[in-house]
């Protein structure tokens, strides 16, 4: 296929990175979200969706419903490297041009609404490297790990209150990553304390397969 290089509507998809084998280390929280935050809060639709094959364009909508949970503003949050506030795609953009992924803490069944690929593909272009929240809607739970994001749900719920606003959070454990375990979350507190916790995952040995690819696709690719 050919795309004209200037196109804000077409873009050709480039294989998502493979895992490195390693821990996530101290990477920035880039939201903590409150309440309910659907697809169309991570991913809205309306004229955006004129973008949806343009995926760097349509990802510059990324979480612009979704409520900071430290500030109740919709859409913005601190940038941890510069302290600036901003959208969170503009910070995301940030981190990741710095080589950082980041993390995202969600409520009670993140994700509900749509089947919208879109709500977990702008999050993986962008270097969304875990979603860790109460509860997730099952659909959108899916489009996480086939994009290689791993998923993650709070061992206890109530652990989301122990998360602040310029924490760097680590997930440990990885490389002995299995169907029914857990992984080691760490909350890396501005103060220089800390909070450890553990972490549900729903993985089973297939997806484990996609989160070490990079993508469901990159298996797929791979296996032709």
């Amino acid at each position: 296929m050919k795309v004209a290089p200037g196109s804000d509507r077409l873009q050709l998809l480039e294989p998502f990175p493979a895992w490195d084998g390693r821990d996530f280390e101290a990477l920035p929280l880039l939201l903590k979200a409150r309440g309910k935050c659907t697809t169309d809060h991570i991913s809205p639709a309306g004229p955006w969706l004129r973008f949806r094959g343009h995926l760097e364009r349509i990802s510059d909508n990324m979480f612009t419903g979704a409520v900071n949970a430290f500030t109740g503003a919709t859409g913005k949050g601190q940038d941890l490297l510069s302290g600036d506030t901003a959208a969170f795609a503009a910070v995301a953009r940030h981190y990741k041009a710095e080589g950082l992924r980041w993390v995202v803490v969600g409520d009670d069944n993140y994700g509900e609404g749509s089947s919208r690929e879109h709500a977990a593909m702008s999050p993986r272009l962008l270097g969304c490297a875990a979603v860790l929240v109460r509860s997730f809607a099952r659909i959108h739970e899916s489009n996480l790990k086939k994009q290689g994001v791993l998923p993650l749900a709070f061992a206890d719920p109530a652990d989301y209150e122990k998360v602040r606003e310029t924490d760097r959070v680590s997930v440990t454990g990885l490389a002995a990553l299995a169907p029914g375990g857990d992984v080691g979350v760490v909350f890396h507190h501005q103060d220089g304390s800390r909070d450890e916790l553990r972490a549900h995952h729903t993985l089973n040995a297939e997806q484990i397969r996609w989160f070490k690819a990079g993508s469901a696709l990159n298996l797929l690719r791979a296996q032709r």
